[in-house]
C-alpha cells in the first residue's frame, strides 16, 4: 500500500488543482456551457478536453481584447504549463460532471 499511496496522492494533487483553476467566473461558465451541450456522459472526456481548449485560447484572448494589451504565446516549452493543461482537464472533468449530473437531475428530457 505504501507503493500506491504517492501515485494517488499525485492523481489527487492534479484533481484539487484542476478543481480550484476551474472554480472561477471563467472555468465555471465554460464548465456549465459544456454540460448544458453534452448530451450523452459517454463523451465527458473529448467534451472536457474541447473546455480546455476553449479555457486556454480564452486566457490568452481576453487580456487582449478587452484591454488591448500585448498578444503573447502561452509558455509551452515549459513543464509547469503543461502540468496545468492536465490538472486543468482533470478539473474540468469533475466540475463539468457535477453540472451534468444537476443538469440530468432538473432538467426534463436531459436538454
Amino acid at each position: 500500500m505504501d507503493f500506491v499511496m504517492p501515485y494517488v496522492n499525485l492523481v489527487w494533487d492534479y484533481f484539487r488543482a484542476g478543481f480550484y483553476e476551474v472554480n472561477a467566473i471563467l472555468g465555471l461558465l465554460i464548465a456549465i456551457a459544456a454540460a448544458y451541450t453534452m448530451d450523452a456522459y459517454k463523451r465527458i472526456f473529448v467534451v472536457a478536453l474541447g473546455a480546455v481548449v476553449v479555457h486556454l485560447v480564452a486566457e490568452v484572448m481576453l487580456p487582449v481584447l478587452a484591454n488591448g494589451a500585448a498578444f503573447r504565446l502561452p509558455p509551452v516549452v515549459e513543464m509547469s504549463y503543461w502540468q496545468k493543461i492536465v490538472a486543468l482537464y482533470a478539473g474540468f472533468l469533475v466540475v463539468i460532471t457535477l453540472f451534468y449530473v444537476v443538469k440530468r437531475a432538473f432538467l426534463r428530457g436531459g436538454h
